[in-house]
């Protein structure tokens, strides 16, 4: 377990760690000289389990609040320090309102140097501590009397740090270790030592890792663990890391270490912000400073309901920093004023991937409330309910730090259909998949029912039509789903439902027969319209008009303005485009026209039309085919 101090500069929280573990925690030389704790100091007890206590103890001094929170990452237990001369002081209530935006919850609050008072004193000086923390999450914290020079009290505190310690127990070591870096030094034969908190995971010799946000590997060359000497580090203990591979001039406070599958750093995220209750109103675009880890960065506040946030209120919000870091979902952050006078609101990480566009949306909103669930099985159940697109499981995942096994078992635990494309994958609820479903064939019949006299929907139109946002993966296993069950047709490139049906009238079929065999005569590089109506001594808007019907019954693509390819060309030209591809990655203009002969405008204009409807995607000049190796829609049965 680790313990941290919190209270006010000269409230004994020093004397107390010493008196409690026997060591000074007090290392720099002013430190020692002025009386005075001015950066983080560290000191560690064995207990009888085999465990260690570690304690952090912090310096009180209004302007070392950084060095304050840079220690309190981590931290299970807080210590609040009160001296039971002076009372609660200004950074007592500030410690405490720390400790409250980080969400640390268990703690104890010690009235120190009850020996420098009368007993009537050491009284009101318990009342107005416990006055204190009412409506607080420490409490109904249990209140010591100690000195730190008498030992008064001080082996009853440390029974019930022990205790709390057994019923602590070990932190679950899942996920991706990271350790926030909050030292760095130097030793001879071992080289740069960088200690810290580890947030999760595990940590061993020999391991390799990342020096975030640098992106440096290193290799861990020597580790002592709780401040001796120990095989393996894990998720809630301070370790001190032997690294390989950097200089200390390379390293920070505020920096990372983390195992290789980490998430990439970050400049923005959005999360669960409060004011406290009696902090004043937070307006949108306010500049802050962001303690978050064991750094300080600089950032801005983008509230995502609103103009203003209330004393008392919660919002959610964007945070953008000046500079990037690591996080991950539940991650607790505290915001201070420009001039890191005052502390202004605190809150939590839910989301390290934030989208770049529709951050209000109604959907958008709803996820990051799923992802405030502290269960990832009950937020991405939410999640899948309010999503209809479906859920990006890599990324639900990285945020969440869960590795491949405990991920899998989660999607399995939910019966998710999944689709993968690339490196991404898609999660859907069985339910809200059949919504999908039933969303595709209402789409279709919608088409029908708004032109009845065309054939069909073009594949990229359909997907439009069925979600806007639902990925083309997603689509493609829908559409085929759907295609296998019977519930869509497809005719050339045009889907439908299977009993929709558009022919040609018996006038429009004579004239038909006649024009048909010009196209035929070149289909690569078919005549226009008004081409067509020269030879044919057709006027030009009879055959433009024919043309469009032909086109709804699926006999024509409109391919260009009024340059029309008959289904037959359309699938030739696919499967020359899909050769080409396959050959040389992609296809362009110039060696289409090399194959189908003709100029180059048509070819490009052919391209054009399959980036059009879906078949290919345009990438600077090349069309690459969207399913390489599959069949092409236009395969004629």
């Amino acid at each position: 377990m680790i313990i941290g101090t919190a209270g006010h500069i000269d409230h004994g929280k020093t004397t107390l760690v010493k008196a409690l573990t026997g060591v000074d925690a007090d290392r720099l030389p002013e430190e020692k000289a002025r009386g005075i704790t001015l950066d983080l100091g560290y000191a560690y007890v064995p207990l009888p389990s085999g465990e260690v206590l570690g304690f952090v103890d912090v310096p009180g001094h209004e302007k070392l609040i950084h060095n304050m929170l840079a220690g309190a990452t981590g931290i299970d237990f807080a210590l609040l320090a009160v001296a039971a001369d002076d009372g609660p002081m200004p950074q007592t209530r500030e410690h405490l309102e720390l400790l409250d935006l980080l969400g640390i919850v268990r703690g104890a609050i010690v009235l120190t140097k009850v020996d420098a008072v009368s007993g009537e004193r050491r009284t009101a000086a318990a009342a107005e501590a416990a006055a204190l923390v009412a409506g607080t999450a420490l409490e109904k914290a249990r209140l010591f009397p100690v000195s730190g020079l008498t030992g008064e009290g001080i082996p009853a505190l440390r029974a019930h740090l022990e205790a709390a310690a057994a019923e602590t127990g070990r932190r679950q070591a899942t996920g991706v270790f990271r350790l926030a870096v909050d030292r760095v030094f130097t030793l001879a034969g071992i080289g740069t030592v960088v200690t810290g908190t580890a947030h999760s995971g595990r940590v061993a010799v020999g391991d390799a890792l990342r020096l975030e946000p640098a992106g440096l590997p290193v290799r861990v060359r020597s580790l002592r663990v709780q401040d001796r000497p120990g095989a393996e580090g894990r998720a809630g203990q301070r370790c001190a890391l032997g690294l390989a591979g950097v200089e200390k001039a390379q390293v920070a406070r505020g920096d990372w270490v983390v195992g290789e599958a980490m998430a990439a750093p970050l400049r923005r995220f959005h999360a669960e912000l409060r004011v406290p209750a009696a902090g004043t109103p937070l307006a949108h675009w306010t500049p802050v400073h962001v303690h978050l880890g064991s750094g300080d960065f600089m950032g801005r506040i983008a509230l995502l309901e609103g103009e203003r946030l209330d004393p008392g209120r919660s919002m959610l919000a964007e945070i953008l920093l000046d500079r990037e870091t690591l996080a991950l979902r539940g991650d607790r952050f505290v915001l201070r004023d420009n001039s890191a006078i005052r502390t202004v609101a605190g809150g939590r990480v839910l989301d390290i991937f934030p989208p770049a566009r529709h951050k209000r949306g109604a959907e958008r909103l709803a996820y990051l409330r799923a992802l405030a669930l502290d269960d990832p099985a009950a937020s991405l159940g939410l999640a899948l309910a309010r999503q209809a697109a479906g859920v990006d499981l890599g990324a639900f995942a990285a945020n969440w730090n869960l590795d491949e096994d405990a991920a899998e078992a989660l999607w399995r635990r939910l019966e998710l259909v999944t689709v993968a494309e690339g490196p991404l994958r898609h999660g859907y609820a069985r339910s809200g998949w059949k919504a999908l479903e039933v969303r595709l064939t209402e789409a279709l019949l919608g088409e029908h029912e708004r032109a009845p006299d065309m054939q069909g929907v073009e594949q990229e139109r359909l997907r439009r039509l069925t979600l806007p946002t639902l990925p083309r993966s997603a689509f493609d296993r829908l559409l085929a789903e759907g295609l296998a069950a019977g519930t869509v047709a497809r005719s050339g490139a045009w889907l439908h439902l299977p009993e929709h049906r558009v022919e040609l009238s018996a006038a429009d079929a004579d004239l038909w027969r006649v024009l048909r065999p010009l196209l035929d005569a070149a289909p690569c590089g078919p005549p226009r319209v008004r081409d067509v109506g020269k030879a044919s001594g057709t006027p030009e808007e009879v055959v433009r008009r024919l043309f469009k019907r032909a086109a709804r019954c699926g006999l024509l693509y409109p391919v260009a303005h009024d340059h029309f390819f008959t289904t037959e060309a359309v699938a030739r030209l696919a499967a020359i485009v899909a050769d080409l591809a396959a050959a040389h990655g992609a296809a362009r203009a110039a060696a289409l026209r090399d194959r189908i002969g003709g100029g180059r405008k048509v070819a490009i204009h052919i391209l054009e039309f399959f980036d059009r409807v879906g078949y290919t995607r345009r990438v600077r000049d090349d069309h690459v085919v969207r399913q390489a190796g599959a069949a092409s829609p236009w395969t004629m049965s």
